[in-house]
């Protein structure tokens, strides 16, 4: 006969309370909702935070965290997304010999869900459950191209682009623009932005579900993605997202 531990049954509490509203929440709501002392929320909160199943939102709220994902990818295909997505991220590796991902926004970062890596040996990987920050990449652009303009004038406020190679963009407006050109045409693409020599491109997942923010991404070195191939490449991920798309406006 074994022993229940209580400090289980509150946290599962807490997170069934953040699913369920699908927002942050503040320490006073959730002490509020539950029924539970201040102090007890917030040594729960903060040890969840220190654990990565939840990260610090705006306004001293608390929302999921990359690692609850991560483990979500690793209860083996059990997220509809990832077991939706997945075989597509598979044909397109073995179309293309790169690496392939799917990842979605989480506060300022893009979030890995999911990856085929490419079958070479010399190749681009990053793991399932890495965070990215937002203003890096192509998975970023289009991340951020799904945010409403008040949205992103938000978060460019808060954060200025970063020079991670010579070929980085470190202006506000001019980043701004670069989203917005991903806005309107549905796609990204990062010549050696973010790592030198590696280059990516990317395509929102547009679901109309506001919970839901995703994109999928290939990567390669310079030598693998040549200017030739950018134009099929891109069609390739085009018609792969709208298949996603579709798929998911049947439920």
């Amino acid at each position: 006969m074994f022993k229940r531990v209580p400090a289980l049954d509150k946290c599962f509490s807490v997170l069934e309370l953040l699913a369920d509203h699908e927002r942050p929440f503040c320490i006073s709501e959730i002490a509020r909702a539950l029924g539970y002392s201040k102090s007890t929320v917030y040594n729960m909160l903060h040890t969840l935070v220190d654990l990565e199943v939840l990260e610090p939102a705006k306004e001293n709220t608390f929302r999921f965290g990359a690692r609850l994902y991560a483990l979500g990818k690793s209860a083996g295909n059990g997220s509809e997304l990832i077991s939706t997505v997945h075989p597509y991220l598979e044909e397109i590796s073995q179309r293309t010999r790169l690496s392939v991902f799917l990842g979605i926004r989480s506060d300022g970062y893009a979030v890995i869900l999911d990856k085929v890596d490419s079958p070479d040996d010399i190749k681009v990987s990053s793991e399932t459950g890495m965070r990215i920050p937002l203003l890096a990449g192509a998975g970023g652009k289009v991340l951020l191209s799904l945010l409403s303009e008040a949205e992103l004038d938000g978060l460019l406020s808060e954060n200025k682009p970063r020079p991670f190679t010579p070929k980085s963009c470190v202006s506000r407006r001019e980043y701004k623009a670069m989203i917005k050109k991903a806005r309107q045409e549905g796609f990204a693409f990062d010549d050696e932005e973010y790592i030198e020599g590696v280059r990516a491109l990317a395509v929102p997942l547009r679901f109309h579900r506001a919970r839901v923010q995703a994109a999928i991404w290939m990567v390669g070195l310079r030598s693998q993605i040549k200017d030739e191939d950018l134009s099929f490449y891109r069609s390739m991920l085009e018609e792969t997202a709208k298949e996603i798309e579709t798929r998911f406006s049947m439920e």
